[in-house]
């Protein structure tokens, strides 16, 4: 997953820490108003004011303190608000340069330092930073409104856009230009000036409330982590998971104990595992109420106020509703295209769904079971694998170390592709001891593309899920190299034990490696139009795109060998683990078709219609897709589905489903064209991978493939195709 909070404008903050009382008044207070500049301080001389003299101004984790994110990012917002401000008040006629190019130089203080300090409230928060967070996310809010619902400024943009000189720009700076003057308009720039008031009121309240939603349901996944007071519980685990589970429940304070902790999805990666059905209960149990328990941690009550308010904002901007207003720039650009989209998958899917549906019971009943409950599911899937396909994750993941898999495998594929070389980098310090961080070297040997970041395992400290960020984003026009974070939620290892990867997590790290990619490559003028800074449903294309080198027999080779002999992966495991992939897509397809148009269902409401119970809705939504979601949950469930509540991706999930029709519509083209060679991976760089957003996004398509997507590589890969 790309994250958005170094992508969109205006970024609601990660954190985990419930909003406080005091913060909450804040929402009221006159010094948030949109149009009033913060009072005037001392100027700032922190840690930020200049940019780190590391490396690619790589951020100094040595000297940053949590008593600096504050006055560094209020600075920093300050400064922003003022030169924008300044570009707005110009009484010099408005043109490209002195308008769009002087507005993409703004901002660099609040870049810096929020570029940073969004990371860490996502990876390696603390009761510090989230009060900070708390504190700071509705002046961002605030500064977001002042400049694009600015009367004058906006003017100068629509001047800029309306004129012939406008008109006849070309590239790049056309690119900005429309993309601009779109995003000015999406803002509100055309509203009266009593609506913008009552919009600035609304995007305050959202962004405290998105970032109130983060941080209770990051609270949650702790507190609903499972307790097991014996090892007999917890029968069909490792050894070594076992262990792992006795060190979190020392850790937390409950010696003699085991601790099961939560990732950020419906489905636990240990319900395949655990023999005992009672355990597997307890932990399904404890996963889909994790945030709806009716506890301190239970985010329903912030779901209710989120889907209403963005109803209403949606209605002010003269949308019926707020799946249209937010999908005004995609690819797929309205939701009732992207349900006619995702409904042509739900008959053969429900076929498959019955049909594993009945295999499992077959199962299921050696043991006794007369009745399949969805805590069953996936551990009867995988004893169906076991011996269909004869196929044991358990005995994959010791030819799959973390590391190795980086180092031999992520890295080897870019290189014989994209002919990159990567050099460890053990001078430059980190937030969290078990990263690692390379420098990245271009296909001539010798030019720097900047500086990459490895953070793999999951800690309290951090969000579910996995994600790309920017500490500092390209551009040619500021002169900035990137500097790429890739993080994920990878077990963590008992201590003495290897760091092992399932094959999930084997195709999570080549993933977000596809987002890193996308950042490495750009070559753009513009920071706005750089990279990753595309359309929800284009973003997650270079990443899936890139899930595909995993497999391919030259790389699997370089990377799958047994840690401790060097053994190479079996012969034959590669047909067994893509035989078996193709099994249980009620699961691994269902969940996120589920998810992805429950994610629409919600977008599409009244604000009437928005305001009613979360659970009560979600139960009739999910009984209308046609599916099996009795037996198969959506893979996020409303009150813990933080990729629509905050982290960008409103109306976008089906963004993962699209930009798998063009991974492997594009992964086509490069089997026909020969596979992994250097040829291809230039080709693939110069058409999209390099392109960031300079182009519409599906002349990007065009250009790498010669045609418009199809839909038939990805069926055929997800074995729904009948062939």
């Amino acid at each position: 997953m790309k994250n958005r909070l170094l992508a969109a404008a205006a970024p609601a903050v990660l954190a985990s820490l419930a909003l406080s009382g005091t913060a909450a008044m804040t929402l009221a207070s006159p010094a948030l108003a949109a149009d009033a500049a913060p009072k005037a301080t001392a100027p700032y001389d922190g840690v930020f004011a200049k940019p780190s003299t590391l490396p690619f101004h790589a951020p100094d984790f040595a000297k940053i303190k949590d008593s600096d994110w504050k006055p560094a990012i209020e600075a920093g917002i300050a400064q922003k608000r003022a030169e924008m401000k300044a570009i707005a008040n110009n009484t010099a006629a408005p043109t490209f340069a002195n308008t769009l190019v002087a507005m993409e130089r703004a901002g660099v203080l609040y870049d810096r330092v929020y570029n940073v300090f969004s990371q860490l409230t996502s990876a390696n928060t603390s009761d510090a930073l989230d009060a900070v967070d708390t504190e700071v996310s509705p002046q961002i809010a605030a500064m977001e409104d002042a400049i694009y619902l600015d009367p004058k400024l906006f003017a100068r943009v629509k001047a800029v856009h309306d004129s012939a000189a406008g008109k006849a720009l070309t590239g790049e700076d056309a690119m900005l230009l429309k993309t601009q003057y779109a995003k000015f308009v999406h803002r509100g720039a055309l509203l009266s000036p009593a609506q913008k008031t009552e919009l600035k009121a609304m995007n305050t309240e959202i962004s405290t409330l998105e970032t109130q939603f983060a941080q209770q349901l990051t609270q949650a996944n702790n507190a609903h982590a499972v307790v097991f007071d014996s090892k007999e519980q917890l029968a069909g685990l490792s050894d070594a998971q076992i262990a792992a589970a006795a060190e979190r429940a020392a850790k937390d304070g409950k010696p003699g104990k085991y601790v099961l902790p939560l990732i950020n999805y419906t489905q636990q990666p240990v319900l395949a595992q655990l023999t005992n059905r009672e355990s597997r209960r307890r932990v399904f149990e404890e996963s889909i109420n994790r945030a709806s328990s009716g506890d301190q941690y239970d985010t329903t009550g912030i779901v209710t106020k989120i889907a209403t308010l963005r109803a209403k904002k949606a209605k002010l901007l003269g949308q019926p509703d707020f799946g249209t207003f937010q999908m005004y720039d995609r690819m797929i650009n309205t939701p009732a295209k992207a349900m006619t989209f995702m409904k042509g998958f739900v008959p053969a899917l429900r076929a498959t769904q019955d049909r594993e549906a009945g295999v499992l019971l077959e199962a299921a009943k050696a043991d006794g079971v007369t009745t399949l409950q969805p805590w069953d599911w996936t551990y009867y899937a995988e004893k169906v694998r076991k011996a269909k396909y004869d196929l044991d994750e358990s005995a994959i993941k010791p030819y799959f170390e973390v590391y190795n898999v980086l180092e031999n495998g992520v890295f080897y594929a870019a290189n014989k592709t994209y002919g990159l070389t990567f050099k460890r980098r053990t001078d430059l310090p980190v937030y969290h001891p078990t990263m690692r961080v390379y420098e990245v070297i271009d296909s001539d040997g010798k030019t720097p593309l900047g500086l990459f970041y490895f953070d793999p395992f999951s800690r309290p400290s951090k969000r579910g899920g996995a994600w790309m960020n920017n500490f500092v984003e390209q551009s040619n026009l500021l002169g900035e190299k990137p500097v790429i974070a890739n993080t994920l939620n990878i077990d963590p290892p008992a201590e003495g034990q290897p760091a092992l990867a399932s094959w999930d997590d084997v195709t999570t790290m080549f993933h977000e490696f596809g987002h890193a990619l996308h950042g490495f490559f750009a070559h753009q003028q513009y920071p706005a139009l750089s990279g990753t800074n595309t359309a929800r449903d284009f973003v997650e294309f270079p990443s899936q795109f890139n899930e595909n080198f995993a497999t391919v027999p030259e790389v699997l080779a370089h990377y799958a060998k047994h840690y401790k002999t060097g053994a190479p992966l079996p012969a034959g495991l590669l047909d067994k683990i893509d035989a078996a992939g193709k099994f249980n897509q009620s699961v691994g397809f269902g969940e996120t078709l589920e998810a992805a148009m429950l994610d629409i269902k919600w977008h599409t409401l009244t604000p009437e219609e928005a305001a009613q119970p979360p659970i009560e809705f979600e139960k009739q939504a999910l009984a209308s897709l046609g599916l099996r979601t009795d037996l198969i949950p959506p893979r996020y469930r409303t009150p813990y589905f933080r990729h629509i509540w905050d982290n960008g991706y409103a109306s976008g999930y089906y963004s993962y489903i699209w930009t798998e029709v063009l991974a492997h519509d594009g992964w086509d083209w490069v089997e026909k064209h020969g596979g992994m060679t250097r040829a291809n991976g230039d080709h693939i760089r110069t058409t999209f991978l390099g392109q960031g957003h300079s182009k519409d996004l599906d002349v990007l398509y065009r250009d790498f493939t010669g045609h418009d997507p199809e839909l038939e590589p990805m069926l055929e890969a997800r074995g729904l195709s009948g062939k």
